[in-house]
């Protein structure tokens, strides 16, 4: 009877796990070709996505920082374009993202739980949308490819800490 009692608790731990794991999901790589590798993915552990920092010409996303917590990510991308900042309000997520691309990446849109559309870029090019799997996930970091521009993103949903 303890075995049995063993067993079954063993089987409700393993199944609490797994559903407990069913929070993360990627979407991506959107994008062309070229540029070198970034990852946000250690930013995360500053917290979650308070502000974003786009530079944009007048065909592509040129460069890209975002802060986690209260500190920013490195900045990947070129130097040319104007450069656009928008902070979240306190305890406001991104829940979607959606952009436009051709060869490099030319539009990001990122929709926010509050109901805010934050837009960067042009509006020419292939279309993505990117949303998490699970609910009550949202956008905890980016990654991609950048060169003098940004060539392609990836987005990266989970659940926030407790």
């Amino acid at each position: 009877m303890l075995t049995v009692a063993l067993l079954a608790l063993l089987c409700a731990s393993a199944s609490a796990s797994a559903i407990q794991a069913r929070s993360s999901s990627y979407n991506g790589e959107y994008g062309g070709g070229g540029g070198e590798r970034f990852s946000h993915s250690g930013n995360q552990l500053d917290g979650p996505i308070t502000a974003i920092r786009v530079r944009v010409n007048n065909y592509y996303i040129v460069g890209l920082q975002v802060r986690y917590g209260k500190v920013w990510s490195d900045y990947v991308g070129g130097s040319y374009g104007e450069l656009e900042e928008i902070f979240l309000h306190p305890g406001e997520s991104v829940i979607q993202v959606y952009g436009k691309y051709k060869y490099y990446l030319r539009k990001l849109v990122f929709l926010t739980d509050k109901g805010r559309k934050l837009s960067f870029g042009e509006n020419a090019g292939m279309s993505f949308s990117a949303a998490p799997l699970y609910p009550n996930s949202v956008l905890r970091f980016i990654s991609g490819r950048a060169s003098t521009v940004i060539h392609a993103i990836s987005l990266h949903w989970d659940t926030l800490p407790k």
